[in-house]
């Protein structure tokens, strides 16, 4: 259940400012780290200042949800809400300058396919990548090396509550016990939008899945002139509460003011993030600890062997042409 799970316990946070914090403080500690082994000054322009990092983890949220919209064979889109989950956990707490979020994008996708029992193979996974055999073994090769320190990362918190389940069984709810509303399936296709909007904004980790569920039913509503007050007051028996039938509102409202004020970054603006974001993983600088030993422990005497295939030799353009 979701009251008593790891979601609700370690990744719900009580305000808005407490993820930006934890994102400012990874860009903190790697800016440390590169002024200690002397590379780069703390303040040089080449590194990418917080809010540009939140801007390219924006992008790569967007390209991940293009990418399982478009994967063969169909995903469930509880795949796709757990994959966006994990990767809005691991750079809460991990830089875009240190782990390139292009592989760690295929990474969440390709351990959820796992954790939700999306049975498809690591050959099929990577099929859907550009058709190309030494593209596709790149990235194979990558996912699996990057898998064990994604689920480190998380603390092992692999179960992820979506809001889907609970839309649906509001939907069935609506259905049974509020006759007012003749035909609750129209509202789907808008709820299904507000969810996706929902997915690139921080609301999963300072608000429930069922009310980000709610939100979403009335958000629809909203949109088709429906009024379903009277569903929260008798359904949902809120009528003799007023404080929380307030607080549930205001909870709603705040949902629907983060998806009003997402935005999507400009294709000039990421062009030149992508630019300082390569940079940083160039030879030049080399900020990506974890390739020095993702192959083993070289503290006790194991030396890693050299990877067959470096990470900046696919970009990108190696995605599904459909996207």
């Amino acid at each position: 259940m979701y009251h008593s799970s790891t979601q609700r316990l370690r990744w719900t946070f009580a305000s808005e400012q407490e993820p930006g914090r934890l994102r400012a403080e990874a860009n903190t500690r790697v800016r440390t780290k590169v002024s200690v082994v002397g590379k780069v000054l703390p303040a040089d322009v080449s590194l990418l200042e917080p809010h540009e990092e939140l801007m390219i983890c924006r992008y790569y949220e967007k390209k991940l949800m293009e990418f399982c919209s478009a994967f063969k064979p169909v995903m469930p889109r509880s795949v796709m809400g757990t994959a966006c989950m994990y990767f809005k956990r691991f750079y809460l707490n991990n830089s875009v300058m240190e782990y390139h979020p292009r592989i760690i994008m295929l990474t969440c996708v390709f351990l959820a396919c796992k954790v939700d029992e999306f049975n498809v193979s690591s050959i099929q996974f990577v099929g859907n990548l550009q058709e190309v055999p030494l593209g596709q073994e790149k990235a194979l090769e990558q996912i699996l090396e990057y898998e064990l320190l994604l689920i480190q990362q998380l603390n092992f918190h692999l179960i992820v509550h979506n809001p889907y389940r609970p839309f649906e069984g509001f939907l069935i709810d609506l259905k049974t016990r509020y006759p007012m509303l003749e035909n609750p399936e129209v509202l789907r296709k808008a709820a299904d939008e507000f969810l996706n909007w929902v997915a690139l904004t921080d609301a999963c980790l300072l608000f429930t899945p069922s009310k980000i569920a709610l939100a979403a039913i009335l958000s629809s509503a909203s949109r088709a002139g429906i009024n379903l007050e009277s569903y929260l007051k008798e359904c949902l028996e809120m009528k003799d509460n007023c404080e929380a039938m307030s607080q549930l509102l205001e909870e709603i409202k705040s949902i629907k003011n983060l998806v009003k004020m997402y935005e999507s970054p400009g294709s000039d603006d990421i062009a030149i993030l992508k630019q300082k974001l390569e940079k940083c993983h160039s030879s030049e600088l080399a900020l990506t600890a974890y390739l020095k030993k993702r192959k083993g422990y070289e503290d006790d005497e194991y030396i890693t062997k050299k990877p067959k295939l470096d990470e900046e030799e696919w970009t990108d353009d190696d995605l599904a042409d459909s996207l």
